[in-house]
This record gives structure tokens, C-alpha cells and sequence, in this order.
């Protein structure tokens, strides 16, 4: 029981060690990963075409 408490209390003492990042810093990294998740969409839709072009070309 005792090793348990210990476990707790390390546990309860790095919780407050967390630096939370801040509103500004979220919002920034949110739209950066919405914007490059969108040229990534972008990017993969333009070879996916140009391939499906050469291929009904081929064929």
C-alpha cells in the first residue's frame, strides 16, 4: 500500500511539472496542420489524376 501512495504522490508532483501549451499556439498549430493536410490532399489528387490519364491513355 505504501508503494502505491508514493506512486500517486510522484504522479500527483510531475502533473504540475506539465506546461500546457498556450490558446494562440493551438489555434496556430491547428491551422497549420488543417492547411498542410490540405495541399497534401491537393497534391496526391493532381498525380492520382495525371496517372489516371496516362493509364486511359495507355488503354
Amino acid at each position: 500500500m505504501k508503494k502505491i501512495l508514493e506512486y500517486i504522490k510522484s504522479v500527483r508532483s510531475e502533473w504540475f511539472k506539465i506546461v500546457w501549451p498556450s490558446r494562440d499556439s493551438v489555434i496556430r498549430a491547428t491551422i497549420m496542420i488543417l492547411v498542410f493536410s490540405g495541399l497534401a490532399a491537393l497534391f496526391f489528387f493532381v498525380i492520382d489524376s495525371v496517372l489516371n490519364a496516362i493509364v486511359g491513355w495507355i488503354f
